[in-house]
C-alpha cells in the first residue's frame, strides 16, 4: 500500500477533467478506431456530457501546425471560448504559449471569457518544446531553462493585472507599467482570480511550478516518479512561495492519464496492445524526434519525454504510464493510490470520448468517491463532497444522438 504524503488533501475529493480533441485523430497517434472527432458540434456535445458526468475542467489542447498524426487543429483559446459559452458549469482551460501571446493581451481576453461564462475560465501555460513552430513562424526560440525565466515572468503579469490596480513590473522580458485593466475578473468565492495551470516535468518546471502556479501539470507518470515530481514543487514553494500581491496558496497537483476500462483488465491490455500494433510509425518517430528539445536538452536529463519509450509516445503526453487501464474498480483504486501522494486532479483521456466520459462518470467516478470516503474515515477525517459535482442521468440519455 501507497504511504500517504504529508501533501494529501484526504478531505478534498479529486477533481477530473478531459483533454479537449479539438486537434484531428485523436488522443493516440494509431490507426485503431477513434469514435473521436476534433470539430465543434461533436466537442460541445463532448462537454455538456462530461459535466454531467461528473468533470469539473476541459483542457483545449494548443499546437499551430498541426502534425504528428493530426492534419487539423483549431486553436485554443477560441475554442476554449466557444466551450464555456455552451455549458453551465464545466471550467475550461486554454492552453497558451509565452513567446506567442503578450500576457496583459491574454489576460485582458480571459477576463472576457471569465465574464461570459460567469467565472469558468483558466489558463494553462505552455512553455513550448515545438521549435519549428516557432522559428517558422519568425519568433525567437529560448534555450530549455530560459523558456521558464520567461514563462515565471509571464505568470506574475497575468496574476499582478488579474489582481492590482496600476500594476508595475520590470523584468528581461516584460515591463508593465501602471497598468490597470478594467474589469477584474469575476469575483468567484474561494479563487483569487481565474487559475494559472502550469507544465513540464524538468527540475526548472518544477522550481517555477512551486514559485509561480496555482496548479502543475505532469505528463504520465507512475507513483514513484510523480513523488519525484510534486517533491521538487514542494521544495521550490517552500523555498520562494510568495508572489504579487502576497503569500500565494500552496499549488495543487494534476496528473495526466489515458483510461482504458473494459469488463476484464485482458480485455483492456488487449486494447493497449491493438492500440501500439497499429501505431502510425512514422508520425511517432517524427514526435520523438521533435520532443527531444524538451527532454534531452535539459542540463540534468529530466525534461519531459526524456525516459519515454517508443510505446509511451504513441500517447503523446505519456498517459500510459499512468496504468488507469484494466476494470472500474481497477481504475478506481489506482487514482486513489495516486491521491495518497498528492494528486488532486486527473486530466484523462479515451479512444472514444463521448462515450467512454460517460462510462467513467457512471461506472468509475462512484467507486473513486467510496474509496476516497473510506480513506479519509481512517485517517481521521471527513470527505467534503459539498462543492463536488456529481454524474446526472443526462450525461448517458444525451449519447442518443451524440
Amino acid at each position: 500500500m501507497t504511504d500517504i504524503s504529508n501533501v494529501a488533501r484526504l478531505s478534498e475529493p479529486l477533481k477530473f477533467a478531459y483533454w479537449v480533441p479539438n486537434v484531428s485523430g485523436g488522443l493516440v497517434v494509431s490507426t485503431i478506431e477513434q469514435r473521436t472527432s476534433w470539430d465543434f458540434d461533436y466537442n460541445k456535445k463532448l462537454a455538456r456530457i462530461a459535466e454531467n458526468s461528473g468533470f469539473e475542467y476541459a483542457l483545449t489542447q494548443t499546437r499551430y501546425a498541426a502534425s504528428y498524426g493530426a492534419d487539423k487543429q483549431h486553436e485554443a483559446t477560441s475554442f476554449s471560448l466557444a466551450l464555456l459559452a455552451a455549458t453551465e458549469r464545466l471550467k475550461v482551460i486554454s492552453a497558451v504559449h509565452p513567446g506567442m501571446w503578450h500576457p496583459g493581451v491574454l489576460a485582458k481576453f480571459i477576463i472576457t471569457a471569465d465574464h461570459i461564462s460567469n467565472g469558468r475560465a483558466a489558463v494553462n501555460i505552455v512553455s513550448g518544446w515545438l521549435k519549428a513552430e516557432f522559428e517558422n513562424f519568425g519568433l525567437e526560440w529560448l534555450e530549455h531553462d530560459e523558456r521558464y525565466v520567461r514563462t515565471e515572468e509571464f505568470i506574475r503579469v497575468l496574476r499582478g493585472l488579474w489582481t492590482e490596480q496600476e500594476y508595475n513590473q520590470s523584468g528581461k522580458y516584460y515591463n508593465i507599467t501602471d497598468f490597470t485593466l478594467n474589469p477584474a475578473p469575476v469575483d468567484v468565492p474561494g479563487r483569487a482570480h481565474p487559475e494559472i495551470f502550469f507544465g513540464g516535468n524538468s527540475t526548472a518546471a518544477q522550481a517555477t511550478a512551486g514559485r509561480v502556479a496555482d496548479w502543475y501539470f505532469s505528463n504520465g507518470k507512475d507513483l514513484a516518479g510523480f513523488k519525484d515530481n510534486i517533491a521538487g514543487v514542494v521544495a521550490a514553494a517552500g523555498e520562494t512561495r510568495r508572489g504579487t500581491g502576497g503569500a500565494l496558496a500552496a499549488p495543487r497537483f494534476g496528473l495526466n492519464g489515458f483510461v482504458i476500462a473494459r469488463d476484464s483488465e485482458t480485455e483492456a491490455r488487449d486494447t493497449l496492445r491493438e492500440i501500439v500494433a497499429k501505431v502510425h510509425k512514422p508520425a511517432v518517430e517524427g514526435f520523438r524526434d521533435a520532443v527531444q528539445e524538451a527532454g534531452a536538452s535539459t542540463k540534468d536529463g529530466r525534461g519531459m519525454w526524456a525516459d519515454s519509450s517508443f510505446e509511451d509516445l504513441v500517447q503523446y503526453n505519456d498517459g500510459f504510464k499512468t496504468q488507469l487501464i484494466g476494470t472500474p474498480e481497477q481504475i478506481a483504486e489506482r487514482i486513489v493510490e495516486y491521491k495518497k501522494i498528492g494528486v488532486n486532479l486527473f486530466l484523462t483521456g479515451y479512444l472514444h470520448f463521448q462515450e467512454e466520459v460517460a462510462a467513467f462518470g457512471q461506472d468509475i467516478l462512484p467507486i473513486v468517491r467510496e474509496l476516497e470516503a473510506d480513506l479519509a474515515r481512517k485517517n481521521g477525517t471527513e470527505l467534503d463532497l459539498s462543492g463536488t459535482p456529481v454524474a446526472s442521468a443526462t450525461a448517458t440519455t444525451g449519447l442518443v444522438n451524440a
